[in-house]
Parts: structure tokens; C-alpha cells; sequence
């Protein structure tokens, strides 16, 4: 396989190869969502497997963001020893990693986080959250503590040893919820009845990053590109916002589902989700990683050629039983 051997570059970062581990929530955090021996086994199996770049599983910015029990956090500094724990046990195979930040927003449940969760607005994420309950929502202050959230919990996973950031802005999470018009119905300068309006926040959040973490560290958006939904973003939108994206300080596109989480309703097909990726692809200047029912070499071998994107991500295929990778490296 010609192309999925290729070396490429994300800012200061060198991969040896285009195949990557995506973010999944393997939850083998401890009680207190610390970094556990089980983790960190898990994720140097991962490594040892020969991939060119693994990011890890979404960890919570700050309590109230938390996703579920167990989740990794990296809201405190004394999360830092053990996410260094993690990065060098993935580092010992000489495999780069970066970290996946993530609040969970509207998508959080009271059971978890022991509050009303906090959302754009009183409006029930599909399919997340707590369906009787309607989130409280974001002020202005909560929006500019939250982006300093994203920032301190970036500056503890570069301490950490990481190699990276990824800022999660997709599957119905904080970010992604304004993106879309679904869950963002503000009329405020957050507007959902505008891209700007959309756009604004995650904006913030990776500028804030951006300048928070330097010039050479690379910052990943997993983006949800469309919700395949009625009235949700789509994927023009993905495209025209995607160049704004980039200059705000983003080095990877890591594209993905919005409403419709990490799956596409009624395309079981593999790469379900090309087409946004070629198009944020053809948007902006930067490498787009795609992920989805892609389970052999030569179909990922194939969107590489057809330059649908840059990096193929085998997540779920990775889990399963006996799974050969000599092919796929």
C-alpha cells in the first residue's frame, strides 16, 4: 500500500504513516477519572500495533462538562501525572499522541455532573443529556470561563508530554451544539440562525488554544461536519466554515458525525462520511483524517487516492478479536 505508508507532517509533528487511532471512550478511568494502569495498557497495545498517530479518548475540561462516570479528566493539575503516565506508554512504542478535550455541554446528565447541565440554550440534545431535563443557558461569563476551561486543561496535556490537542466539536457536545441549528437558537451574537453566530465560539476556543499553547504544538478539531438531520448544519456549511477554522490555529480536520453522533443514518457503507470530508478537504488548506466502516487496507487505500482526505482512522475495527495490522502499515 503506496500511500498509507507515506510519511506527512501536522505543524511540528511527523507521522510515519496516514492510518490513525481515533478518539473512542474506552472509560477504564478510576473513580476519581484518573489514569489507571488499565488505561495505559490498553492504549500501549494500541501503539505497538504500529499506528502513525493515536488520539486518545475525550477527557472532561471541567466538572460540570463530564460526559460519563469513569471519563478521563484533565480539568485539574493534578491530572498531570497520570496523563503523563498515558503519553509514555504510548510514547515507548515511538508513536506521537495527542489529547482529546471535550465538554460535554447540554449532552451531560445531572446524575453525573450533580447540577443542571449548561447548553446554548433550553434545548434537548437528540439523543444525549437528560430528556426531562432542560439545560440552563450559557451567559457570557459561562462562555469565557469555559474557553478558559479548554485552555487550562490544553496547557496540563502539553505539560503532560503530549504531542497535541484535539478540541471536540462534534457528536452533540458543548461546541458542536453551537454549531448547529438544531441546539443553538440564540439571537444573540452566538446566533444560530447565522454561520458567524455558529461558528463564534468554537472559534474562541481555538484561538484561545492557539495562543495559549504556542506556535509549534498542533491542534486537531474533530469535526461534526453535518447532522444529517432536518433542520441541522450540513455539509456546505462544514465547507465555508472550515477556512476560518484553520486560521484561527487548527492543523487537522478529524471529521465526524454532529446530532448524528458517529454514525450516518442509512449509510452503513464504508467511509460513510467522505463526502464532508472532501469537501472540508477541497475548503481548507490543512490534512483531514476520515473515519468510519473503513475495514480493509484497500478501501482505505482508495479514499487516499481519490484525496477524500489525508489520514484514515480505524477505530471500532481495532477492538475487534485477532485483528491483523501488517496490512494496513
Amino acid at each position: 500500500m503506496h500511500l498509507l505508508s507515506t510519511p506527512l507532517r501536522i505543524r511540528s509533528l511527523e507521522l510515519k504513516n496516514r492510518v490513525i487511532l481515533p478518539p473512542m471512550a474506552y472509560i477504564k478511568g478510576d473513580d476519581q477519572s484518573r489514569v489507571t494502569p488499565e488505561l495505559c495498557a490498553y492504549y500501549h497495545k494500541m501503539a505497538e500495533a504500529g499506528f502513525g498517530l493515536i488520539v486518545t479518548e475525550h477527557c472532561f475540561v471541567s466538572p460540570e462538562g463530564q460526559a460519563s462516570a469513569r471519563q478521563l479528566s484533565v480539568s485539574r493539575d493534578s491530572d498531570i501525572e497520570g496523563m503523563s503516565r498515558l503519553a509514555d506508554s504510548i510514547h515507548s512504542c515511538g508513536v506521537p499522541v495527542i489529547a482529546q478535550l471535550n465538554h460535554a455541554g447540554g449532552a451531560a446528565k445531572r446524575e453525573v455532573i450533580g447540577r443542571t447541565p449548561l447548553a446554548p440554550g433550553a434545548v434537548h440534545v437528540p439523543g444525549l443529556g437528560d430528556p426531562d431535563l432542560f439545560p440552563d443557558v450559557m451567559t457570557e461569563s459561562d462562555i469565557a470561563r469555559v474557553t478558559d476551561d479548554f485552555v487550562s486543561a490544553a496547557l496540563r496535556v502539553q505539560k503532560a508530554g503530549f504531542d497535541g490537542v484535539e478540541i471536540h466539536a462534534a457528536h452533540g457536545y458543548l461546541l458542536c451544539q453551537f454549531f448547529s441549528p438544531i441546539t443553538n437558537r440564540r439571537k444573540d451574537a452566538w446566533a444560530g440562525y447565522t454561520l458567524e453566530g455558529r461558528t463564534r465560539f468554537p472559534l474562541s476556543v481555538i484561538r484561545a488554544v492557539r495562543s495559549a499553547v504556542g506556535d509549534s504544538f498542533p491542534i486537531s478539531v474533530r469535526y461534526g461536519c453535518c447532522d444529517y438531520l432536518p433542520g441541522g448544519s450540513t455539509v456546505d456549511d462544514a465547507a465555508a466554515a472550515a477556512p476560518s477554522f484553520a486560521e484561527a490555529g487548527a492543523d487537522l480536520f478529524d471529521v465526524s458525525g454532529g446530532m448524528c453522533r458517529y454514525q450516518r443514518p442509512e449509510h452503513p457503507e464504508p467511509g460513510y462520511f467522505s463526502d464532508q470530508a472532501e469537501a472540508v478537504k477541497k475548503a481548507a488548506s490543512v490534512p483531514v483524517a476520515l473515519a468510519g466502516g473503513i475495514k480493509t487496507p484497500e478501501q482505505a487505500e482508495q479514499f487516499l487516492e481519490e484525496e477524500k482526505a489525508d489520514l484514515i482512522g480505524i477505530g471500532r475495527l481495532s477492538l475487534s478479536p485477532g485483528v491483523d495490522f501488517s496490512g494496513w502499515f
